[in-house]
């Protein structure tokens, strides 16, 4: 089946190649993690699966490297609704499942909270549900977020500390956890986690601040915009390279025994260091450009979170390749070609 020039591969086909190594799904394999992640894969040889909803609105840009790889399918099927899961899960039997189809927007979750909960929380419950049935030797990676440490009092967050959730966003990743803890210790289901820190790439979509404001620069540059509106600018926050971090979600799976670890940089920037450098790279003074928004600044002040990630350093030598000043580059660069496209 053919859909926007794309192969929509049947799982019930009896042509499938059982010649590749190893058998990945990856759900949100169209947003930024799971697109990254795909392409990686598909660089190892290994045959990957990519979900897709069907009643969704698909944006397929982030897959346009994918197109024309043999060894790269997309199935249709969404997290909320268990047959077709189940379905995916019993005749895949993936060697490794990612889950990155989560609603990962703070603001958002606010806004839908049912949803956003069932789609980032309940869905985990389902899914390892349906592995523990179908296919139980899987792997199975599943992202958290610095976010569930919201209300704590310390700056350098590891593994052991306590989750203090202030948005519904991180409530559902807080219970997403200890759903992953729960089929791990109790049913031995092969579960491995990362508490990501932000993440970034040129994938980002512009309601993150990080893609508006290389979004902006980029327009400002090219006298299509004339000012960047921003809140507090004083904020600081752990950044990292998105690809650096879907290879770190690898690394932690080929461990023979499933664990959690917390995953950043260790370093803290101001948002005004990034739309400083950001317009450097265009040879612009921010000052010049940006405006500060009352309206947009957070009643409760954001917290400094940064990563403690000794433990993934010991257990399999993960380590931040690329700096936040060649992450703002590798943006704004592709958002020059964008725009000049």
């Amino acid at each position: 089946m053919e859909e926007n020039g794309w192969q929509i591969y049947n799982p019930f086909s009896k042509n499938e190649n059982s010649l590749m190594k190893k058998k990945i799904l990856i759900l949100g394999v169209t947003g930024q993690d799971g697109s990254l992640l795909a392409e990686y894969l598909t660089k190892k040889k290994y045959q990957v699966f990519g979900l897709i909803r069907k009643s969704s609105n698909r944006n397929y840009e982030n897959l346009k490297n994918l197109i024309n790889k043999s060894n790269f399918k997309l199935l249709q099927g969404d997290l909320l609704d268990f047959i077709s899961i189940e379905n995916i899960i019993r005749k895949v039997k993936p060697d490794e499942i990612y889950n990155f189809a989560d609603q990962d927007h703070v603001r958002w979750s606010s806004q839908i909270p049912s949803y956003s909960f069932d789609i980032t929380a309940r869905s985990v419950f389902s899914m390892l549900n349906l592995i523990k049935i179908h296919s139980p030797k899987s792997k199975y990676f599943q992202p958290f977020s610095s976010n569930m440490f919201g209300d704590t009092k310390k700056r350098k967050i590891n593994e052991q500390d306590s989750f203090s959730p202030l948005s519904v966003y991180a409530l559902s990743k807080v219970t997403a956890f200890y759903i992953c803890e729960y089929f791990k210790r109790v049913h031995d289901l092969k579960i491995y986690g990362a508490i990501f820190f932000n993440h970034e790439s040129e994938r980002r979509t512009s309601e993150y601040v990080s893609r508006k404001i290389t979004k902006s620069a980029v327009k400002i540059f090219l006298k299509k915009q004339k000012k960047l509106f921003l809140g507090d600018i004083s904020s600081k926050i752990d950044w990292g390279y998105a690809k650096d971090y879907v290879i770190a979600a690898h690394k932690m799976m080929q461990m023979k025994k499933p664990d959690f670890f917390v995953i950043g940089t260790g370093k803290a920037n101001s948002i005004q260091y990034f739309v400083r450098k950001s317009f450097e790279f265009l040879g612009l003074n921010y000052k010049k450009y940006l405006k500060i928004d009352k309206k947009l600044i957070r009643k409760v002040k954001n917290k400094t979170l940064v990563a403690d990630n000794k433990k993934a350093k010991k257990f399999f030598k993960f380590k931040p390749i690329t700096s936040l000043d060649k992450l703002i580059k590798i943006m704004i660069q592709n958002d020059l070609r964008i725009e000049k496209d």
